[in-house]
């Protein structure tokens, strides 16, 4: 069923810029007067971020993995995104199942298949509106997170992996055309917020 709401989620690996872009159509669509939840996976209910700093910093293996990233988006649904989209809400969410497919599929080497189906289990049919993938090189988004902050589990992985990310990513928008929009995230701030802002109001989402 369809709900009011639209969804609308930014995906690409660590370093590419998503926080900035986000951080500016929130602004945007405040003023605007709109009722716009601003959110984050894994994460954005008190349970999913306790689950959030397993991920990230507990080592476990990749099945261990996916099922607690897909119990963070389970309690997330529940809590956040689908009564934000009952009631018309405009849901920005920094991550969502795209990742878990391009980091614990492609990047981990885990079976798509399983992820699929614990996709169709979790979010029972929900998909994105509008996938904006950042899409860059991993030696440029390295080199941005080497000045920014301590790395975390993932963030610390080397280039080969970020590599097999940034395929599984092109690939997941490859198998869903429709709902991405690939960013050049290694262009200039103010052409990527063109981008950004293109493909908004393509969506008719301006």
């Amino acid at each position: 069923m369809s709900l009011p709401g639209r969804f609308i989620t930014f995906e690409g690996i660590d370093g590419a810029g998503k926080t900035t872009h986000i951080d500016a159509l929130e602004q945007a669509w405040r003023q605007q007067g709109r009722d716009v939840v601003r959110t984050r996976e894994p994460g954005g209910t008190a349970l999913a971020e306790k689950l959030r700093e397993l991920v990230l910093h507990d080592s476990m293996d990749p099945l261990t993995e996916a099922l607690l990233v897909f119990s963070a988006r389970r309690d997330h649904l529940q809590q956040v995104i689908r009564p934000a989209l009952t009631r018309g809400a405009w849901v920005l969410c920094d991550r969502f199942t795209d990742a878990t497919f391009a980091y614990q599929g492609a990047g981990r080497g885990f079976e798509l298949a399983v992820l699929r189906q614990l996709e169709t289990w979790v979010q029972e049919g929900l998909q994105p509106d509008l996938t904006l993938l950042f899409d860059l090189p991993p030696a440029v988004a390295a080199s941005r997170l080497q000045a920014a902050r301590q790395p975390d589990r993932f963030e610390a992985l080397d280039a080969a992996f970020f590599e097999r990310v940034r395929a599984g990513y092109l690939d997941r928008r490859s198998s869903q055309p429709d709902r991405f929009c690939v960013i050049q995230a290694d262009a200039s701030p103010h052409q990527v917020a063109e981008q950004v802002r293109t493909a908004i109001a393509e969506r008719g989402f301006a």
